[in-house]
């Protein structure tokens, strides 16, 4: 399937379909949007709310509910209405060209759009399959948190853990597949016991059941990536984070309704208050090809699922798309909706750094430079049920990503713009200025745009020598201000040694690179040490 960016080997039977279609039915406004602007907390969070204030959003009219009597007036004519979107403003149905007709001349309908884009398409006869990379469910037999480490530490992120950015305060959605033992497995246990599950929505079923056994262990995956926790195993990129885990994605069956499901969970993220969103998944091609889209239609704007991803993004919410794994296939290119140029695209690296052959190429049709970013995605560390395990893709590369830039948004000024966070993000990637169609601006450096972007009475980072460096023996510290309290932190990031004066001795540390974390009364700095 090419929803799923994990490197899975999968078998798809189609089936026939009816000669109607899905189109959606646009309204023309909103006739108690007084009502919304008058009580926005009847809609909206407060931290959603807050959210907008702290980066200068105002309310708009898609902020509004959409407005029920039209629904209703849509089933009157006989449609089953399951699916809708208030930022859209209409709702979902299968139609046949007779009934869109009479759609079209609804008094409160102002247009009909078909979600068709070849109607000659007809259905496929084959099944899709596809054999990749394989990828690894097995649990490791030794385990390895230095692993696990090492795309935390390629994406710079480690450093804003050891500065106290762990991602706590932020709150990410993910919207993906199922969470099957998210509610009992040991690699959750803190996220549960402290609370970090805020809730959840299955927007395929329409109900609250997100763990069933049977549903897709994708989106468990993902989540582990990002917010799980084995002790002295593993650690996710931001394992302090609070999540809202929405199911959208019905991984045995690809269907156009699938983009809706993204767009009422986005929208029922955003009435919560989420600050990310993080998504590895993405669309070209469907069971029935009639609604499959060409490269053409890569353009940020065609499909529904970019347009509701976009509108997302401009209600402050920080949205990550994996950029698939077409790289190796004919299709070759990124997969809406990572194609949007206000979706910050994560493309595939390996260990060693360069990229995973199978992540997609950009730019998309319009030429807007695609993926925007890189992180790992190939043998990725990540935690299921009890264990740690690895897989390939860029479903793991997106949500490695998604985590270290929560931790980001922690440490930078609340109220900064996310599109100059996007731009900065960017601007201090390994590739800048020169990108490439399958790294983009190339490995995030997340630390590198905290440096950057703080003042200097923020990070002491120029007022700080550390010499010698390398070192055996003895090391001094050298500041202008006046110094409070060195913490020194190994290569599995525990703190090994902390000092308060400026002259000390690490003679009793092993050899390797460790991180020292320099408080003076004016600041802090994150510093790399050398022990020889």
């Amino acid at each position: 399937m090419r929803k799923i960016f994990t490197i899975l080997s999968v078998s798809v039977s189609l089936t026939a379909f009816a000669q109607t279609e899905l189109v959606f039915v646009f309204f023309k406004d909103k006739p108690n949007k007084t009502s919304f602007y008058a009580n926005p907390l009847s809609e909206l969070s407060q931290k959603s709310l807050d959210r907008r204030a702290k980066l200068g959003i105002p309310l708009t009219d898609q902020d509004a509910p959409i407005e029920q009597s039209y629904i209703q007036n849509v089933k009157n004519l006989g449609f089953s209405v399951t699916d809708y979107s208030k930022w859209l403003n209409g709702v979902a149905v299968d139609a046949t060209a007779a009934q869109i007709a009479q759609l079209s001349q609804q008094s409160y309908v102002d247009h009909v759009e078909s979600f068709v884009r070849n109607p000659n398409g007809g259905l496929r006869k084959e099944k899709i399959q596809k054999f990749k990379e394989s990828s690894n469910r097995n649990a490791l037999t030794n385990f390895n948190y230095g692993g696990g480490l090492s795309q935390i530490n390629q994406i710079n992120a480690r450093a804003l853990h050891v500065a106290g950015f762990t991602g706590a305060g932020m709150t990410i959605a993910i919207i993906d597949t199922g969470f099957p033992t998210v509610n009992t497995g040991n690699a959750f246990k803190r996220l549960r016991d402290n609370g970090k599950i805020k809730g959840g929505y299955n927007f395929i079923s329409k109900n609250n059941d997100i763990y069933n056994t049977n549903l897709n262990t994708h989106g468990t995956v993902c989540l582990g990536t990002i917010g799980g926790y084995l002790d002295n195993q593993f650690v996710g990129t931001a394992p302090d984070a609070d999540f809202y885990l929405y199911a959208s994605e019905d991984a045995y069956n690809e269907i156009p309704e699938e983009q809706l499901y993204w767009i009422e969970a986005a929208e029922e993220a955003d009435r919560k208050g989420v600050d990310l969103i993080s998504t590895s998944l993405g669309y070209y091609e469907f069971d029935d090809s009639r609604y499959d889209y060409t490269y053409q239609d890569m353009n940020g704007i065609t499909s529904f699922i970019a347009r509701g991803a976009q509108l997302a993004t401009e209600k402050g919410i920080f949205v990550t798309f994996a950029a698939g794994n077409e790289g190796n296939d004919p299709w070759h290119y990124i997969i809406t909706p990572a194609d949007n140029a206000k979706v910050f695209s994560i493309g595939a690296v390996t260990a060693q750094g360069s990229s995973s052959s199978f992540s997609s190429y950009g730019p998309n049709s319009a030429g807007v430079i695609k993926p925007d970013a890189a992180a790992r995605g190939t043998e990725t560390y990540t935690v299921y049920n009890g264990q740690v395990e690895q897989h390939s893709g860029t479903s793991l590369a997106n949500p490695v990503a998604t985590g270290g830039i929560a931790c980001l948004l922690q440490a930078l000024p609340q109220n900064m713009p996310r599109d100059e966070v996007r731009n900065r993000l960017r601007q201090n990637a390994s590739l800048y200025p020169n990108p490439s169609d399958q790294m983009g601006f190339g490995i995030l450096n997340l630390y590198k745009v905290y440096e950057a972007t703080l003042a200097a009475s923020d990070i002491q980072k120029q007022r700080t020598q550390i010499f010698p460096n390398p070192a055996r023996d003895q090391v001094q510290i050298k500041t202008e201000d006046k110094l409070k309290e060195i913490q020194i932190y190994d290569a599995l990031g525990r703190l090994v040694k902390t000092e308060t004066t400026s002259v000390f001795n690490i003679s009793n540390l092993t050899k390797g690179t460790y991180l020292l974390k320099i408080k003076t009364e004016n600041g802090q700095t994150i510093e790399k040490l050398i022990k020889e």
